[in-house]
């Protein structure tokens, strides 16, 4: 008898619901997350199962462990699930029963699961974009305290930036503050440099298709390095989207809209998906809008019937269906006359 298998993960433990095709539950069981060997055994013992687990951030363990001795496992979308379990129950929990019962009824609506090396590939990125928004912090820190003696100006971090500082008269803790953070801001400039190091090692590995991709944003103007490493390990594998209007709503850039009474309104941005794309696509956008009379013009349309901000989104939605083409043609980007 084939088995359904829900698991409930948590961070220390976990919680197992095993259910029959028709959603008898046959069994429930729980583990700790370290006991590792007895979760093995027990999977080993089950004969044919189908296994479901949402795609958390600390599924990938498990998953390796488990997968020997399944005949399928299942990554759930926790966003769609709760949608549909919602609607079926009243409820939105998913506990272990629940994914176990859906598993059995081929209700999973399925997540992707990255490979090695583009879980690599976004640890790094990721990392890096960390880094980037700790440094934003004490540079933002250090105007703080220079802002109460009138002493900010423009170029604070350009070259003898740190001399200026360091010459200020200063009160004693905002000098000893402030030295801490020059500190803190040196170590974090070279943990930048390292990972993007690491980063440019990892390109010179990289697979065809990977390496014409990147050739290939190149040509675009205003995308760069950044702009191209975010994409590619966020994006991960365009060939799982079918279309570029799930690319956009995979990014969390797709207008909602809201219907009632025979009137349509628009809403914002959905905002799902990765905030680091959409960051680094609002960014791209802005160089774009200004080395391109093209998109300028295009920017400047919009600008003038909805306002700046939702014109750049309206651009970043447009890159990345630029990008997303040019990665799956193969052919370099053509500027617009």
């Amino acid at each position: 008898m084939k088995k359904f298998i829900g698991v409930d993960l948590h961070k220390k433990t976990i919680v197992i619901c095993v259910v029959s095709k028709d959603r008898q539950v046959l069994e429930s069981r729980r583990f700790y997350c370290a006991e590792t060997q007895r979760i093995h055994e027990w999977f080993a013992a089950q004969g044919p199962f189908e296994v479901v687990v949402e795609a958390t951030a600390s599924y990938e363990w498990f998953v390796q462990l488990v997968e020997p001795h399944a005949g399928r496992v299942v990554l759930a979308h926790p966003g769609k699930l709760r949608i549909i379990a919602q609607s079926t129950r009243k409820s939105d929990k998913l506990d272990a029963r629940t994914l176990a019962e859906f598993l059995a009824l081929g209700m999973i609506p399925e997540a992707y699961r990255p490979t090695p090396r583009q879980r690599e590939h976004r640890r790094l990125v990721r990392h890096r974009h960390y880094l980037r928004g700790r440094i934003t912090s004490i540079k933002n820190r250090l105007r703080n305290i220079l802002a109460d003696y009138n002493a900010d100006r423009p170029n604070l971090f350009a070259q003898g930036g740190s001399e200026y500082m360091r010459g200020l008269a200063l009160l004693g803790a905002d000098r000893f503050v402030l030295e801490g953070l020059l500190k803190e801001l040196s170590l974090y400039y070279e943990r930048i440099h390292a990972v993007e190091k690491e980063l440019q090692e990892f390109a010179k590995t990289a697979p065809p298709t990977e390496a014409a991709a990147r050739k290939l944003l190149a040509t675009i103007p205003g995308v760069g390095t950044v702009t191209t490493e975010v994409f590619l390990s966020e994006i991960a594998d365009l060939q799982r989207f079918s279309s570029q209007k799930k690319v956009v709503a995979y990014a969390g850039l797709a207008p909602g809209q809201r219907e009632s009474a025979g009137r349509r309104r628009e809403l914002g941005i959905s905002h799902a998906g990765s905030g680091i794309l959409r960051w680094v696509l609002n960014q791209a956008s802005w160089q774009l809008v200004r080395r391109s009379a093209h998109w300028q013009r295009i920017f400047e349309a919009i600008a003038k019937r909805r306002g700046k901000k939702k014109a750049i989104t309206a651009i970043s939605r447009r890159l990345l269906c630029v990008m997303t083409s040019i990665v799956n043609s193969g052919e370099a980007y053509r500027p617009a006359a």
